[in-house]
């Protein structure tokens, strides 16, 4: 271990050291920063109003009371964390580059809302939140950073408005910022115009149907079940809602054969089918969220010296036992972190392909075609999805297993660089 460790610091930390040290990168990084306290509250109020099987104990009608009571929590943050990290990235590439940083914040948030749909089934000047949130996020980065590209390029170029000294600061910097926002801002309403005119209509039409196509030629069995796993991991990684996009595609071949095991152990018979929804759901997904990251809260907690990884698990572990691992996603952070691209998409590959094995071999019992709620913890989950069989609890605690053999040398190595930058603080 000692020396596959030497090896993994010899060849990632360079290119971690340079990649670190990327204006565009420490952006995005920082800018997931300024979202985290966002996220993790809103992470919480959503496990409090998921709790597993509560509706049965409530009641219908006051479960449904409860829910919508603690809705805002969620939906003002979680629902729009998109648009946190845009301000956060706008905000942050201005200011590396010493200039005024809060407009820099202004207009990316601008730049990306005329981008943005203002319409809701026919109904005009409303934006609908899944394009604030993670599903409009990729578009969100990029619309950042070259928002915040051409505001500094003409700042840079001095196409400002020059006010008298005796002005006061605040009038003078807002007057100043007034020529390079507007040139920006022009530019991203010629660009929403642009698509207007195409089969696309808008940009974020356009990411993703360009993503999407590929996707419809593919079907179920194991072979496709592993490129989606694999896909749902990359397009995460950067900063892609994978699930919104694969799953668009393969749900329905997924529920279908979720139907059939259900049909099939409800007569008493063999379940005929291996990949279901709820194989994805209750054995890569229900171990703490996508990427299986419940582990990786737990290799933190046992094994991380660097303060900042210590306060991601205390933080990320109460979510994940109920798979929301948004603290996790963005605070250690998976999006473009090149230390841990490794263990992200092979993971849940290996997983998905051992379990498959399992199953097909008579290990373990296929999924039952019940649907088990997403917040429901891990190992109880797989008790559940194979009909209330120990065996899919077994095969969960294998796959943990898996994943912190994988995971274990990746995050000593994101350790000793945080904890190294530490000592230096």
């Amino acid at each position: 271990m000692d020396r596959f460790m030497e090896v993994l610091e010899d060849i990632l930390m360079p290119i971690a050291d340079k990649l670190n040290n990327n204006l565009y990168l420490t952006a995005l990084r920082n800018g997931f920063m300024v979202a985290l306290p966002l996220i993790i509250f809103g992470s919480i109020f959503v496990v409090i109003a998921n709790f597993p099987f509560l509706d049965q104990l409530l009641g219908e009608e006051t479960f449904a009371a409860y829910q919508a009571a603690l809705g805002p929590a969620s939906e003002a943050t979680l629902s729009i964390m998109g648009l946190f990290v845009i301000m956060g990235i706008g905000y942050k590439m201005v200011e590396e580059r010493g200039g005024e940083a809060i407009y820099g914040a202004a207009v990316a948030i601008g730049s990306f809302l005329i981008l943005t749909p203002q319409e809701v089934e026919g109904v005009g000047g409303v934006i609908p939140t899944g394009a604030l949130g993670a599903e409009g996020m990729f578009v969100g980065i990029f619309t950042a950073f070259i928002a915040a590209e051409i505001y500094q390029y003409f700042v840079r170029k001095d196409v400002t408005i020059k006010m008298p000294a005796g002005v006061p600061g605040a009038v003078s910097r807002s007057f100043s910022s007034l020529i390079p926002t507007s040139i920006t801002l022009t530019i991203f309403l010629a660009i929403r115009i642009i698509f207007g005119f195409t089969s696309f209509n808008t940009v974020q039409n356009f990411v993703y149907t360009i993503i999407q196509e590929p996707l419809t030629a593919l079907g179920s069995g194991l072979p496709a079940t592993l490129i989606a796993v694999l896909l749902i991991q990359v397009f995460w990684f950067f900063g892609l809602h994978g699930q919104i996009i694969v799953n668009s595609v393969f749900d329905p071949i997924w529920y279908s054969l979720n139907d059939q095991n259900l049909a099939a152990f409800q007569a008493g018979e063999e379940p005929p089918n291996i990949v279901t929804k709820q194989f994805i759901d209750t054995f890569l997904v229900g171990i703490g969220g996508t990427g299986m990251t419940l582990v990786v809260v737990i290799a933190i907690l046992f094994m991380a010296k660097s303060q900042q990884l210590k306060q991601l698990g205390q933080l990320g572990g109460p979510p994940g036992i109920f798979n929301v691992n948004e603290p996790v996603i963005f605070g250690l952070p998976i999006v473009m972190n090149p230390l841990i691209m490794i263990p992200w998409l092979l993971a849940p590959v290996v997983v998905a392909a051992v379990t498959y094995f399992a199953m097909s071999t008579g290990f373990v019992p296929k999924p039952a075609g019940i649907i088990v709620p997403w917040t429901t913890p891990v190992l109880l989950s797989g008790y559940l999805a194979t009909g209330n069989n120990i065996m899919g609890a077994v095969m969960q605690l294998i796959n943990m297993g898996i994943v912190f053999v994988i995971w274990l040398p990746f995050i000593r190595l994101l350790d000793r660089q945080y904890f190294g930058e530490e000592q230096r603080m």
